[in-house]
């Protein structure tokens, strides 16, 4: 038979939550190899509340880290994952300690942890299958919050033009982190970005448009348009925290971000002109994944 399954993972140590996603990557002579996710687990560390704060991880949350990384580890060994990487954005980027949790953690589990920055995080998360969703003719702005950072990517005529990554994330605009000045060059990057191009669609990713796509019951593929966003995010507003956990069944841990979250696909579609956001089930996960495959495939066809 000549099909073959191999499983990756991908650990991604975000400022709101960490996640394993194991997929199991589908190899047919003569087809695309298929990325299927085959499990993703989440847990609810917020390490940007204390590197934004206080200007490091806490010993609370590094042995939060710790017992995390273990936990993954005897997971990806029961799933016979055969190669996996561990990235770190903006939370433990900026954390003084970010480095020493990383070799701590790294002594007590094995796992080593990559801490990258904003541009390569942005590069991974666009090695995904943006290309299916990206039309030929089309401009999109396509936008990643996470809870420190968010980073926009520019693509036209099927190709990356430009991105950037701005450190206004879900987790900072809570703590009140964010001054007007970041969110003025964060407009001032999209108008000149998009200044050539006409009629721009969004694309958006993260834990937060996932789960507003959810809510709105649409079609996989379909986007949400301006109005319905702007309408949650009012709606969202007028809810209490408490309510939102229990009529929405929000996690604790997404109730609060998703209001700041929503406020970011806003302005960034407010400044675009784009009337329709589309959400495809993409983000740093399976960006890494992709990478790890493809960078195999790369050595190989060199031997």
């Amino acid at each position: 038979m000549s099909l073959k399954i191999r499983k990756y993972a991908a650990i991604d140590i975000g400022s709101n939550a960490i996640r394993l996603l194991v997929a199991n990557i589908i190899e047919e002579k003569g087809k695309e190899p298929q990325f299927k996710k085959s499990s993703l687990v989440r847990v609810p560390i917020r390490l940007g509340a204390d590197s934004f704060t206080v200007g490091e991880i806490s010993d609370t949350n590094a042995t939060r880290m710790i017992d995390a990384m273990k936990a993954f580890k005897l997971l990806m060994n029961v799933h016979g994952v055969e190669k996996y990487m561990a990235c770190a954005t903006s939370a433990m980027r900026e954390a003084n300690n970010g480095q020493e949790v990383a070799d701590i953690i790294k002594k007590k589990t094995g796992i080593k942890i990559d801490i990258i920055d904003g541009k390569k995080e942005a590069a991974i998360i666009a090695s995904t299958d943006l290309h299916q969703l990206i039309e030929k003719d089309k401009t999109y702005l396509y936008v990643d919050v996470g809870g420190g950072s968010t980073e926009f990517t520019v693509f036209a005529n099927g190709k990356l033009v430009t991105s950037k990554s701005f450190k206004i994330g879900t987790v900072r605009l809570l703590d009140g982190l964010i001054s007007e000045n970041v969110w003025k060059s964060v407009e001032m990057w999209i108008r000149e970005a998009l200044d050539p191009y006409k009629r721009i669609a969004l694309i958006g990713s993260g834990g937060n448009i996932n789960k507003l796509f959810k809510l709105s019951g649409r079609e996989v593929g379909k986007p949400l348009s301006f109005i319905y966003l702007n309408a949650q995010y009012q709606f969202l507003q007028s809810l209490s925290y408490e309510q939102r956990v229990s009529e929405l069944g929000l996690n604790p841990d997404r109730a609060d971000v998703i209001i700041p979250a929503t406020r970011i696909y806003l302005s960034a579609a407010k400044w675009s002109g784009a009337q329709k956001i589309y959400v495809p089930k993409i983000g740093l996960a399976d960006g890494i994944i992709k990478s790890l495959y493809f960078e195999k495939e790369k050595k190989k066809k060199k031997k």
